[in-house]
């Protein structure tokens, strides 16, 4: 706990925050913190953010799979770093990318709620959070940008893959309507019906109104 206040301490964001309240918000769970190991997932494509989170130590990547399985990092994060800022407070609050650590990694979590009020309540952090966002989005977007517009194919592998593990099982229950899917791919409902019988064709999964199960 020391060694994590201290690096708490070293956070531009949080200078604002005396080490008595921050203390106080480790104590009673609205600060908590992850310890990672070299080459664990942090957040899977389309998971959802619902807490701001803090690089202590260590550093973390963004990571794109495509239809092949291969891995392409995107963008580096290392301490200070904030992971999912520019999305808690979005209508859609979305990973649209993976994100894993390259070694043994802290991160601090603010829960949405308590950095909420947080923000109501503390000008300065207000400014300070405002300014980070502000600096980091547009480089951020432009590099997700660039990589973003993949095909239907492997956003429904990047799908399966974060289901299968959410689920641990390779027969996938769906809670929203095909529809629904493919508006969160961004595509029409006949385009990804068309692309999943295809991947049927191939052997790659099986599908029915209420499941996909993965075959590879």
């Amino acid at each position: 706990m020391l060694q994590v206040l201290a690096q708490i301490g070293q956070l531009d964001l949080l200078q604002d925050l005396d080490r008595e309240s921050v203390s106080r918000y480790l104590m009673d769970g609205q600060f908590t913190f992850t310890r990672y190991g070299e080459g664990n997932i942090v957040h899977f494509s389309g998971e959802p953010s619902d807490k701001l989170e803090i690089i202590l130590s260590g550093e973390v990547v963004i990571e794109r799979i495509d239809e092949n399985g291969n891995l392409m990092v995107i963008a580096e994060f290392a301490e200070g770093d904030l992971l999912g800022g520019n999305l808690l407070f979005s209508s859609s609050p979305i990973y649209p990318l993976m994100i894993s650590t390259t070694r043994r990694s802290t991160i601090l979590e603010i829960n949405r709620e308590h950095l909420f009020e947080l923000l109501s309540t503390n000008k300065a952090f207000l400014r300070r959070y405002l300014e980070y966002i502000s600096d980091h989005s547009a480089i951020l977007s432009e590099q997700i940008n660039h990589y973003i517009n993949r095909t239907i194919r492997e956003s429904v592998m990047s799908f399966m893959e974060y289901e299968t593990q959410r689920q641990n099982s390779k027969v996938i229950q769906l809670d929203m309507t095909k529809k629904e899917l493919a508006r969160r791919f961004g595509v029409r409902r006949t385009s990804l019906q068309r692309e999943l019988a295809k991947m049927r064709d191939e052997g790659l999964l099986e599908f029915d109104a209420d499941t996909i199960t993965r075959l590879t």
